[in-house]
């Protein structure tokens, strides 16, 4: 051998805290049963999830219509139960305000942007009016987006090939003029996605070009022009500065690619995975640099690990199911079960059994103690900035939280009573009595500070005074209060739980004033 050459081993395996993640499907108690699935054609997700929340694109004749049940809403779905159907085409897409709970808004082949207002309580009649209408596109619109740190931010994109982004903070009901039109499109725009400060945005097109476009003035960056990959889905990946795409290669096997966000001319990385025809839908987490690749029409789910240095992707493992999926819903951070060590979780729409299924990754820990190496502080559900200083041109990266147990309060009240009281002054809308009663007091209210009127209210049940409170008719009726009550059980539970928390915290810091108070003394 040469004396130039050096012998190099390497392993054959990276150390990963990752490496032993598993897919845990929930029982059949725990899913979703009996929704009327869409039949949508679109190669959209059909499912949005908050922690309080779980939205679903329905099937349903004349106009369009889509399903809000509770999250813990599981088991049996009724057939009647109320939707949301206000538009006069089927329904393409629906997102959840990253900010607000009981936000929504959905896009339809009627051509226009609706946005909702969710009641606290939930869905309990069937919903036709919208908070917000934006009219302006001229065909249907295919996809919606919101801004991940400003507030009220909403983009559009349609089969006008148009993207339009719309700023909600307006007393207008009906909004007929974008605050800006990005026309460098020459087909139907497929997929959109933002850098973690919401500063640029890449799409993908049906022209099978990445574009990278800054969205505030509509300035197109880069484009790029590939010839063996073919892109349909695409990912910003957190702050690597690097674009994740999915598609297909020249020869339509199923490929991805990964790409520098600076040069768009031709990908760092690409494999072939397939000779399947389903579309396939990426999901990154930013927190683990985990990403996870679900096929449309495929019961399996591969997950890779990403890092900044070359090979750049490294695949973990794949999880396995018979069950076909249509579209996945995606559980924000912050509705994570920690206690389990949970780091993701999809809402698995199986249309074959009319079925959502909800499946969290988890990672094997014997502990049953917060692990904080795996839940890095991650993005909150406070907006950086209002609409009119992202317009003005600040950027801001996201309000970030800690998923500790107790580390946050849970209930927003002013949020809450905010989306009560907007909600009620609408004509037509459910009227929910007494929600500041149902809430209970701020954290540091004591009862002794309650007013007069407070004190000779009448008893609340269910967030209704018992005194007005008939008995249910109906077997529809029974349901809906049943599901109310558990709500409320659920939301008593969790104040419990955080009330230990603080106690065993308050515990702690007397026990350690008092060790320290004997070596001072010493001293």
């Amino acid at each position: 051998m040469a004396s130039g050459q050096k012998m190099t081993w390497r392993p054959q395996y990276r150390s990963s805290k990752f490496r032993h993640v598993f897919g845990k499907a929930a029982t059949k108690e725990s899913c979703y049963d009996g929704v009327p699935i869409t039949c949508s054609v679109q190669d959209n997700n059909f499912c949005a999830v908050n922690p309080r929340f779980l939205a679903v694109i329905t099937e349903c004749a004349g106009g369009g219509a889509f399903l809000v049940l509770s999250i813990n809403h599981t088991g049996k779905v009724d057939p009647q139960h109320p939707r949301i159907s206000g538009h006069r085409g089927n329904v393409l897409d629906v997102k959840w305000n990253p900010f607000n709970d009981y936000c929504i808004a959905s896009c339809s082949e009627d051509s226009t942007v609706k946005v909702w207002e969710i009641p606290p309580h939930g869905v309990l009649k069937n919903l036709t009016a919208a908070w917000k209408e934006l009219q302006g596109h001229s065909r249907r619109v295919g996809l919606i987006e919101w801004h991940p740190t400003a507030n009220n931010i909403l983009f559009s994109t349609a089969y006008d090939y148009q993207i339009m982004i719309w700023n909600l903070d307006c007393p207008e009901q009906v909004i007929k003029n974008p605050v800006r039109t990005i026309s460098h499109h020459t087909d139907v725009v497929l997929s959109m996605s933002f850098n973690t400060e919401g500063s640029l945005m890449a799409t993908t097109c049906k022209d099978r070009k990445v574009r990278l476009i800054e969205p505030r003035s509509g300035h197109l960056q880069r484009e790029s022009n590939c010839k063996t990959h073919k892109a349909s889905k695409v990912l910003f990946l957190g702050n690597l500065k690097m674009l994740f795409t999915s598609g297909t290669s020249r020869y339509n096997d199923r490929q991805f690619a990964l790409w520098d966000q600076d040069d768009l001319s031709l990908p760092l990385s690409q494999e072939n995975l397939d000779g399947s025809s389903g579309v396939l839908f990426p999901f990154y987490d930013p927190d683990t640099h985990m990403l996870y690749l679900a096929g449309k029409g495929d019961g399996n789910m591969r997950y890779y690990e990403i890092s900044s240095e070359k090979p750049y992707i490294h695949y973990l493992t794949e999880y396995r199911s018979n069950l076909p999926q249509k579209g996945m819903g995606v559980m924000p951070k912050r509705g994570l079960d920690v206690s389990s060590c949970e780091v993701f979780r999809f809402y698995k729409l199986v249309t074959i059994k009319s079925l959502i299924e909800p499946l969290s990754m988890i990672v094997p820990r014997r502990s049953e103690s917060y692990q904080e190496d795996i839940y890095p502080m991650t993005a909150g559900s406070k907006p950086a900035l209002s609409a009119e200083e992202w317009l003005s041109g600040v950027d801001k990266g996201p309000v970030l939280m800690s998923l500790k147990p107790g580390s946050q309060v849970a209930e927003s009240y002013s949020a809450m009573t905010t989306v009560t009281r907007r909600f009620q002054s609408r004509p037509g809308a459910l009227q929910v009595s007494n929600i500041q009663d149902q809430v209970g007091p701020k954290d540091g209210e004591e009862d002794g500070g309650q007013s007069e009127d407070d004190r000779s209210r009448t008893a609340v049940s269910n967030g209704e005074e018992l005194a007005l409170c008939s008995p249910p008719r109906t077997e529809n009726e029974l349901r809906t209060k049943f599901h109310k009550q558990q709500e409320e059980i659920r939301r008593l539970r969790e104040l419990l739980s955080q009330r230990d928390v603080r106690v065993k915290q308050l515990e702690l810091e007397i026990k350690n004033i008092k060790n320290s108070q004997p070596h001072q003394n010493s001293l």
